[in-house]
Formats: C-alpha cells, sequence, structure tokens
C-alpha cells in the first residue's frame, strides 16, 4: 500500500472503512435510523430498508389496514403510500394502527424520529388537524367521518400516521370521526353541568363545543340532542361538542360493555340495556365482545322500557398496544391509583416520569380529563407529557386553533376560517402582525379562541401570516 499514490490511498481506506461500517450495522439486526419512505408531502407510503433493515409495505396506503410486508434489503427504496413519495434511507415500519388490529410498528422517543402513531381526543384545531394540541398534516390523508358532513372543532377523531419524537408535529394517513351519542336529554342539571341521554350521563367543561347553542340552557327536556365526547366511568361521558338540533335522529349511544349476557345476547350501557341478538358488528366480531370493551352502538328505534335493540355495534376507535407504538390519548382519567397507575379511555397509563403541565402533579385523580402522550410498552402507556386539561370544580384551559385562509368575510364579526365562522371583534382581541381592518378574505391567519358559542369560535388572537 505504501507505493500506492496518496489520493488512490485514500480511495481505498475509505471505501474498507466504509464497508466496516456496514458489516457492523448489519449485524445490529434492527432497521437504520433514517426516515422511513413516503414522509414527504406525497404521503405516507413505505420506503426501501436502510442497511440491515426491513422494508414494510403499507397496504394501499390505507392507514385502517397497516400491517404490511417486510424484506431485508441494503439501500432504499420508493414509496408506495397514497400519493408516492421517495424511498427511505432506514428502516420503514408500517403504518400505525386500524379498526381492528394495532400495528405493528416500532417508534422510538428520540428528537426527529418518525414513530408509527395514533391519536384519540377531539379536534381541537382546522388547518389540516390538530388534535389534543398536535397538528398532523393531513394532505395525503383518507377521512372517514360519520353523522357529519364534514369535520369540525370539538368532534372526537382518531388519527392514524405518524409523529416526531417529541409529539410536536406529525403527517396522518387516515382521520375517523363520528358521534358518540344520539337521543332525548333528560335530567338536565345546570348547576351540576351535566344530563342525561338513554341512560349515559353527560357532562360539559369549559371546552365543550356548542355547535348550534348557547349552552346548557339551550338544552331541552325531551329534545334529540346529539353527542361528541370522551368516555370515563361506565355509563359516563365528556362532551367534546354537542348539537341540540341534528339532522339525524335515530338512537346511538357509546360506552363501556358491562354485564355481557352471550346466551341472552344483552349487555349494559350505563343504565341502557342492549339486545344485540340481530346486530351487525363492524370494526370487529361478536366473540370479541368483552366487558370492559368500548363500543359505539346504532339503532333505529328509540329505547322501550330501558332496552335499545342495536342493528349495528362498532368498535370504538382502536388504541394500539403494540411495544413502541406512540399513543395520543385525550380522556377522563378512571382507576386512579397513583401517578403511576391510572387509566385513560380504559388503557392503563404510567405517568411516573411524564412532563406534566395545565397543573400540579397531585390533582391528578379519577374525573380529571388529561392529554397524555407517549410510547406503548407491555400493554402500558408510558407518558412523555400529560397536560392537564379540566379539574372537577376547578377548571382548566381550553383553547381551539385556526389555521387558513379567510373567506365569506363580512365584518370583523363575522367571517371563516377552514368553513368555522369566528368572530373577532371584541375590542380584547389580540392582533399579532397587523390589525382588525386587515381582516380581509384570502388573508392568512391563524385564530385562536377559547370558546366555541351557537357555532362561531370567538377569538382572542389573530395572527396574520404570510
Amino acid at each position: 500500500m505504501n507505493n500506492i499514490k496518496t489520493p488512490w490511498r485514500r480511495f481505498m481506506l475509505g471505501l474498507l472503512s466504509a464497508g466496516f461500517i456496514a458489516l457492523l450495522l448489519s449485524c445490529g439486526g434492527g432497521g437504520g435510523s433514517g426516515s422511513s419512505g413516503g414522509l414527504a408531502a406525497g404521503g405516507l407510503g413505505a420506503g426501501g430498508a436502510g442497511t440491515g433493515g426491513a422494508a414494510v409495505t403499507g397496504t394501499g396506503g390505507d392507514a385502517a389496514a397497516g400491517t404490511g410486508t417486510g424484506a431485508d434489503g441494503t439501500g432504499g427504496g420508493s414509496g408506495t403510500g397514497s400519493a408516492g413519495g421517495s424511498g427511505g434511507t432506514g428502516g420503514g415500519t408500517s403504518t400505525a394502527g386500524n379498526s381492528n388490529t394495532d400495528g405493528s410498528g416500532v417508534g422510538s422517543g428520540g428528537t426527529g424520529v418518525t414513530a408509527d402513531a395514533a391519536g384519540i381526543g377531539s379536534a381541537d384545531g382546522l388547518g389540516s388537524i390538530i388534535l389534543n394540541g398536535l397538528r398532523y398534516d393531513t394532505d395525503s390523508a383518507t377521512f372517514s367521518i360519520e353523522d357529519a358532513s364534514e369535520l369540525q372543532i370539538g368532534m372526537s377523531a382518531r388519527v392514524a400516521g405518524k409523529v416526531d419524537g417529541n409529539f410536536t408535529s406529525g403527517i396522518a394517513t387516515q382521520v375517523q370521526s363520528a358521534a358518540e351519542l344520539r337521543g332525548e336529554a333528560s335530567g338536565i342539571d345546570t348547576s351540576a353541568g351535566s344530563f342525561v341521554v338513554m341512560g349515559t350521563v353527560v357532562s360539559i367543561d369549559s371546552a365543550t363545543v356548542w355547535g348550534d347553542a348557547d349552552g346548557l340552557a339551550d338544552v331541552r327536556a325531551g329534545g334529540i340532542v346529539q353527542v361528541w365526547g370522551l368516555p370515563g366511568a361506565p355509563g359516563a361521558l365528556r362532551a367534546t361538542r354537542i348539537q341540540v338540533a341534528p339532522t339525524l335522529t335515530a338512537p346511538l349511544v357509546t360506552g363501556t360493555v358491562q354485564n355481557l349476557d352471550t346466551l341472552h345476547k344483552t349487555f349494559t350501557l350505563g343504565q341502557l340495556t342492549i339486545d344485540y341478538a340481530t346486530a351487525a358488528f363492524q370494526g370487529m366480531n361478536a366473540s370479541s365482545l368483552s366487558n370492559g370493551a368500548i363500543v359505539r352502538v346504532r339503532g333505529t328505534a328509540a329505547p322501550a322500557a330501558g332496552v335499545l335493540i342495536a342493528t349495528t355495534i362498532q368498535g370504538w376507535y382502536a388504541i394500539p398496544v403494540s411495544d413502541g407504538i406512540a399513543v395520543q390519548l385525550a380522556g377522563v382519567i378512571t382507576d386512579f391509583v397513583s401517578r403511576g397507575s391510572f387509566k385513560v379511555l380504559g388503557t392503563p397509563v404510567d405517568a411516573t416520569n411524564g412532563q406534566i403541565t395545565g397543573g400540579p402533579a397531585n390533582s391528578l385523580g379519577n374525573g380529571v380529563k388529561v392529554e397524555v402522550d407517549g410510547f406503548m410498552s407491555g400493554g402500558v402507556l408510558v407518558v412523555k407529557k400529560l397536560r392537564i386539561r379540566n379539574v372537577p370544580g376547578t377548571g382548566g384551559p381550553a383553547s381551539f386553533t385556526l389555521i387558513g385562509a379567510i373567506g365569506a368575510y363580512h365584518s370583523a364579526a363575522d367571517f371563516r376560517v377552514r368553513g368555522q365562522p369566528v368572530d373577532a371583534s371584541s375590542g380584547t382581541v389580540d392582533f399579532v402582525n397587523g390589525s382588525a381592518s386587515d381582516l380581509a378574505n384570502g388573508r392568512r391567519v391563524t385564530v385562536v379562541g377559547d370558546r366555541v358559542v351557537d357555532g362561531v369560535l370567538i377569538a382572542q388572537r389573530v395572527t396574520f401570516t404570510p
């Protein structure tokens, strides 16, 4: 080698070093640390594997069936997501979550590393979609919306896709949303902030969106209401959006299965008995029905003598359980034992080492509304971040965000962003990079407010953006 000219020698040494590093990486047995394919604007497709990695291809870019198939190889391949996308340089992973299984990708908690993810909560912003405070790009996502013509603020939803390790941004492949409850209102208690629909107690808080009303005073006994919300203890639902005059009237109820009787084909949701003898199953099957499962039940006729004849039983938004999956949940704490042991939406949670904001850690307990971000491990959601959103009797912060261009502008009190009506006429609105006189059709803005009353977001801050 001493007789070889210096440039050639350097080249050969570099080549040998690269080969040695590649050998070490291949012995690791895992995927490379590069990003998976399809994370460009083209969609969440599958990329070829990095050295020693496994290339994973999702089925048709549909997050609801992202089990994928793998093939070991070296180098990047081309993405195959819903809109294509470039091949990855590291180990790819399947799309997260689905309506019947839990996905199989392994994520990472490291900054800048994408992880298969599922988020369940209520939409607290539009502009793609903001769920539990995290903004998901939905350019390549498929939408499945029931009980409404479009996704709106306050509707419960499930987003499948990918997030970064610090839960600051994500890319959605699928967005699902449906109402949780529809039926006659009764037992209205304005002082307690609650009412009853078909045996389920509905509670409201400062973040409840009123789609066509000013508040609980507009709920009438015997009137049909439609509610989106987060199931809490059996027979309880925390409302995230309420319509007092829905266009649909067929009965709908969501909750935790109790008193399952497989012989007589019945179970209870709160105080309501469900007869499922002739029901069709969607997103689950009859054999997977069990006490403790959260289900959405639909019928065609109002309950009689406390019994609802089910026509369809749907598995509620599936929560992944595979190790490494990134999961976002918004819900009400149940089964509280300690900071390291409680449940949200029926999922065991350990927040021992999680960052807690929105209130003191000692305020955690049953009935407290929280948002949790973390990674699944052994069937437990190990929390990285926890935000306290409402403590019974104390309240909590509420915030809604719209990002987009102004449309249907009439005045500061009457315009729309992403189709959502906005009122920015209050003298206390904080205008950034402009003033109320700059409001006009086509101007891009970020609007933040803390209330939606009679379907209108009451703005607190309007930021003009390029």
